[in-house]
């Protein structure tokens, strides 16, 4: 007979609860100082106990309350009491009541956990985030990189960089064939024609993407001075084609962009506003640099306690005190929060210009290959804090604005720690796609679940944007092409 064991195992386990107090550090930590101020103002019209830092100025005059305005507290307490209908604020579940620590002998900061979160402020897409985002996903090399962000900075209300390629190179410190090989590459950017150097190239671009590029078309790209003053019969005559023909060219002229940039919602590429400001130190302070967070765009908030003081000794009962109560908690927590996220930004950013050094001192020919890894390991801090610190943050440094990610190479890492670049993953796709069959048509969804098995987690979104800069048609226009 066999024997029957019994056994009583016990396991320990440990895992992070993402409070509502978290879910906001994570948030903070990935708004810009523009975003977050949007953020603050919403704060401070739902908790009556913040308030903005006064600048130096308004900070000289104290305030003294009169007697109307200390009548008026209670009238305050009772309207903001009676317009939540909960004892929580009112902010999808963002704060909870209590406290917690954070920072210095804190029991949580950014680094004790790896969720994502999906906050995101809608804004209408300028010109340069349509290129930057196209940037991000071509290009591999952090140089090449920094070189096209400082290119997009070039573009024009039109959407032209005029400059030649000799005086960029001089200007951005780079070799002219690399600004060459660049910028042909940036010129199959959408939308069509962008970075041209003038209209000739401009039409020329759109032409070329159309197939309409042949030789009459050229020849009259280089006499759009005829056009202008309306020579048709020279025109004609110069392009060896018939009147006829000619009327087609110029309706197909005419249907073209001349100013590219001019379908976005904001004609002029805007430059972005750093978060991060660096500076070089003299040598008799030491040399080297100086980085600190950009004040000027960094919303700062205080939490009244005088005001708390006030209101909590004239709540009226149990509900009133416990609103009071939370929204003090909540408001120490943001105030705390601000504090560790501008820490946060400042060590990580620090690091960036302590590795790139010899970048900002002699030029883009020597910026060194870094890895949000290498920055992570370097500061002690978790590599998706790293990660959410660099993105949407902008550095102003005296060689322009770059956001802090620029300065770390791309690469998509699979399960087993495997690195594919942008251009590998592109690879595959066309590869998946050359290889369907036409009653089996690969949807991007399905490119998603094939690439996930081979351990690579990327987005259907990301399939769909290198999907449309290889030229590959949708789903379902090759399903129509391959009948």
């Amino acid at each position: 007979m066999s024997s029957i064991n019994q056994r009583l195992d016990l396991r320990q386990a440990q895992n992070l609860v993402m409070t509502p107090q978290l879910q906001q550090a994570i948030k903070l930590l990935q708004l810009n100082n523009a975003e977050l101020a949007e953020y603050i103002e919403a704060e401070i019209a739902q908790n009556p106990l913040l308030e903005k830092q006064p600048n130096e100025s308004e900070s000289d005059a104290p305030e003294h309350k009169t007697a109307e305005d200390r009548d008026n507290v209670q009238d305050d307490f009772d309207s903001a009491v009676t317009g939540n209908e909960n004892t929580t604020p009112q902010q999808s579940g963002d704060f909870d009541a209590g406290t917690a620590q954070i920072g210095a002998g804190g029991t949580r900061n950014f680094d004790e956990f790896d969720e994502s979160s999906d906050a995101t402020l809608t804004k209408p897409e300028t010109l340069r985030d349509h290129l930057i985002e196209q940037l991000n996903m071509t290009f591999d090399d952090a140089k090449d990189r920094l070189i096209g962000a400082m290119l997009i900075d070039m573009v024009d209300e039109a959407g032209y960089v005029r400059e030649g390629t000799g005086d960029l190179a001089a200007k951005l410190g780079a070799e002219e064939a690399r600004i060459a090989e660049l910028l042909d590459t940036l010129k199959k950017f959408s939308p069509s024609g962008v970075f041209a150097r003038d209209l000739k190239e401009c039409l020329s671009i759109q032409l070329e993407d159309q197939g309409k590029l042949d030789k009459p078309m050229t020849i009259l790209l280089d006499n759009l001075h005829l056009l202008a003053s309306h020579d048709t019969d020279a025109l004609a005559k110069k392009c060896d084609v018939n009147t006829t023909y000619l009327a087609d060219m110029i309706a197909d002229i005419k249907a073209l962009n001349p100013k590219p940039a001019a379908n976005f919602d904001h004609l002029v590429v805007q430059t972005a506003i750093p978060d991060v400001l660096m500076k070089r130190l003299p040598k008799n302070l030491g040399g080297g640099w100086r980085v600190e967070l950009n004040t000027d765009t960094l919303p700062r908030v205080l939490v009244n306690n005088e005001y708390y003081t006030e209101v909590s000794s004239i709540a009226k009962d149990k509900k009133d005190r416990e609103y009071i109560t939370t929204q003090l908690n909540n408001a120490n927590w943001l105030v705390k929060s601000l504090d560790q996220r501008a820490q946060t930004i400042l060590k990580v950013a620090s690091e960036i210009v302590e590795q790139q050094d010899a970048f900002f001192t002699f030029g883009i020919e020597f910026l060194r290959p870094l890895t949000l890894k290498d920055i992570a390991e370097a500061i002690s801090m978790h590599e998706s804090t790293v990660s959410r610190v660099t993105t949407n943050k902008y550095i102003g440094t005296p060689r322009g604005i770059f956001e802090l990610k620029y300065f770390f190479s791309t690469a998509l890492v699979s399960s087993d720690g495997t690195a594919h670049s942008a251009e590998s993953i592109k690879a595959r796709i066309k590869a998946f796609v050359d290889a369907e069959k036409p009653d089996d048509i690969l949807s991007d969804d399905a490119i998603v679940e094939m690439l996930q098995k081979d351990g690579i987690d990327i987005a259907r979104r990301t399939i769909a944007k290198y999907r449309e800069m290889l030229n590959i048609p949708s789903s379902v226009q090759r399903r129509r092409q391959k009948r």
